[in-house]
């Protein structure tokens, strides 16, 4: 978690942990979360017997409340939190302190107290003000997650008006557990309490940066925040420090329209740089990983920070700075300025002084709000997945992986945009009836598409078939930002090499899946899954057509084939069957506004746990792997080729 404080001498010590170049031999790896103590066996048996009693009154009070009080079961992942971060320690060796056995206890506690008033058909920490620990259902895997919450004063429910809301993304912390999180955040406010603002803190799912499924928590918990209390949607404040830094430039670059304000606090910006990736006697990442920088490269969205009025901070002291410092360079070269306040004799921490200009700054912003309707906005992109800036929505790409670029301007009764790899784009209801000129082309409308080199105001009718789309655009870690379903196969594989790699890759990612993001990934033996599971989610489809009955249903209709001659054919090459699995995502055939992923869980693995500027994707559209190199902690097995699909989902030359 982020301190406010690290002596000089300490920060010496700990910034080869955080900033040093990634340079561990995969064999080597230390497991994150690390193992925990042992701790003595009459608590455990206590604990374990408190838990047990907890999850029984849980599953008791929510057939009870279906029954009774339907409208009281939103309340039961606010003691649903409570039962997971005492039995998730207990279940998977994480207490790293005997000091937690008696937060436990405490949590355990609050739990049971919050079970016996919804049972009562009460939840009176609804109405609290100060510091709440507080949970959500994802719709990612089904799992509760926790936030916490500073609830300002005064407030009460007949209170309407709408409230300011600060984010604050924490630091890296491989202890964090849920139980570590919930603990210190009912103790301790954090380093910025606005007044009259909600201060949101995310857990992130643990400790990636809040990135993939750590990202969609923080939209996830905003939404659950906004179900409950009166929350001002144009005076959100993006704030973090260190990792939470990293998390607060990825959020402001991304998402510019959402803020009022955003303020970064040390951390990192980008990937290359700060890991130094191509330095000398280094061997550079393959090149569909180094296009893939431009997920989370918040340097390759500087020009976003045009509309998202941004305030840096670092200490003159602290190596991070190198976070702010790229962003400048970046921002520069967009014409852009980087407001920065920087602490004077200061580490990695916050000084006194700093934190006032900080809030003195972001009070005037937040008090303007957010500019819904922009006169000029600059937009820039690489990936439908970040699409959006004020009035402007851009639904198809001349090219994923290049930079995409939109500016815009609203004079009277005319808007002006100038479009740089830019196929299709909407424009919000807001401008209805207005002159619309593109490129030059004058038009009218609010969907565009470009067909054979010309601008038209209509959805375009010159392709066939699948098209990336906002949503559904690749590539393969993509898949588990939204609701997935692992799929296991019950059949007989193709070759017994195959199907044992396939058996110890699927194990991995769940095991994976629960010690990154803190969920259980749903798995479903082939033949149980169901047409909901098809309508509702992303298939993560393991094994091959002999193997998987559900991939079987689809073989014909995927860009890669198995072929009766033991052979897989893909980007016009053939492939034995025996030694080569095909790693790839691609729209279900079965439900084509969602994903299907064959052979592949998230794509970094534990060798990227270490730094979470390693956390980024690892594997483009599709991969070949083959498996007579054994998978380890950095690799599946020897990518031999690999690649992106084109915008229609096929098959492109690899450049």
């Amino acid at each position: 978690m982020t301190r406010r404080r690290v002596p000089s001498a300490l920060f010496a010590v700990l910034l080869p942990l955080i900033a040093a170049p990634f340079s561990a031999r995969a064999q080597d790896i230390r497991p994150i979360p690390p193992p925990g103590i042992a701790i003595p066996d009459a608590d455990r048996a206590a604990l374990t017997a408190e838990v047990d009693a907890l999850g029984r009154e849980i599953e008791s009070l929510r057939e009870e409340l279906k029954q009774r009080k339907p409208g009281m079961s939103r309340y039961l992942p606010d003691v649903q939190i409570y039962y997971n971060a005492v039995r998730y320690p207990l279940l998977y060796n994480e207490f790293y302190n005997v000091k937690e056995l008696a937060n436990a206890k405490t949590l355990l506690s609050q739990g049971r107290e919050r079970a016996k008033s919804l049972r009562e058909g009460t939840a009176p920490w609804t109405k609290q003000t100060g510091l709440l620990a507080l949970g959500y259902v994802s719709k990612i895997d089904g799992s509760v997650q926790p936030y916490a919450l500073v609830v300002p004063e005064p407030f009460s429910a007949a209170y309407k008006k709408p409230k300011r809301l600060d984010f604050f993304c924490h630091g890296r912390g491989e202890t964090l557990t849920e139980l570590n999180f919930i603990s210190e955040r009912q103790r301790s406010a954090g380093e910025f309490t606005p007044p009259d603002t909600f201060v949101l803190h995310p857990y992130g799912r643990y400790c990636n940066a809040n990135r993939f499924a750590g990202e969609v928590d923080l939209f996830e918990a905003l939404e659950d925040a906004k179900k409950r209390y009166p929350i001002d949607e144009d005076r959100l404040v993006m704030r973090g420090f260190s990792m939470g830094g990293a998390s607060a430039w990825q959020f402001a670059t991304h998402f510019p329209d959402i803020w009022a304000a955003a303020a970064p606090g040390a951390g990192f910006s980008e990937a290359s740089g700060f890991l130094r990736l191509f330095a000398e006697g280094k061997t550079p990442p393959p090149w569909y990983e180094q296009k893939l920088f431009r997920w989370y490269d918040a340097t390759d969205y500087a020009a976003n920070l045009y509309n998202c009025p941004t305030v840096a901070y670092n200490g003159d002291r602290d190596g991070q700075k190198q976070a702010a410092n790229m962003m400048e360079l970046a921002m520069a070269k967009e014409g852009l300025p980087l407001t920065r306040v920087i602490g004077k004799e200061t580490g990695h921490w916050y000084n006194a002084d700093s934190k006032k200009e900080i809030n003195d700054r972001l009070a005037v912003f937040a008090a303007k709000g957010r500019d819904t309707m922009p006169r000029q906005i600059k937009f820039t992109t690489w990936t439908l997945r970040y699409n959006k800036a004020a009035w402007l929505t851009v639904t198809g790409l001349g090219e994923h992986w290049e930079r995409a670029r939109v500016n815009g301007e609203l004079a009277g009764n005319t808007v002006t945009l100038s479009t740089e790899n830019v196929t299709r784009f909407e424009l919000s209801n807001a401008l209805s009836g207005k002159s619309v000129v593109v490129d030059g082309q004058t038009l009218r409308g609010l969907k565009f598409a470009r067909e054979n080199g010309v601008w038209v105001a209509r959805e375009p009718n010159n392709y066939r078939g699948a098209r990336k789309k906002p949503g559904l655009q690749g590539p393969i870690d993509d898949a588990f930002l939204d609701r997935f379903v692992m799929v296991r196969p019950t059949g007989t594989p193709l070759t017994p090499q195959t199907g044992a790699w396939t058996a110890t890759e699927l194990a991995r990612a769940a095991r994976e899946w629960r010690a990154t993001f803190r969920g259980d990934a749903i798995v479903r033996d082939d033949k149980a899954v169901t047409d909901a599971d098809i309508k509702a989610g992303n298939l993560i489809l393991w094994g091959d057509p002999s193997s998987n009955a559900v991939l079987a249903r689809i073989a014909s209709r995927l860009p890669v084939r198995w072929d009766e001659d033991g052979t897989i054919r893909a980007y016009g090459k053939t492939y034995p069957a025996g030694t080569t699995v095909p790693a790839f995502i691609y729209p279900n055939p079965l439900n084509p506004a969602r994903y299907v992923v064959i052979n592949s869980g998230v794509t970094w693995r534990e060798a990227a746990y270490l730094n979470n500027a390693q956390q980024r994707p690892r594997l483009p559209d599709w991969a070949i792997i083959d498996i007579t190199t054994p998978p380890d902690k950095d690799v599946p097995g020897r990518i031999a080729d690999a690649g992106f699909f084109d915008e229609n989902w096929r098959f492109k030359a690899v450049k």
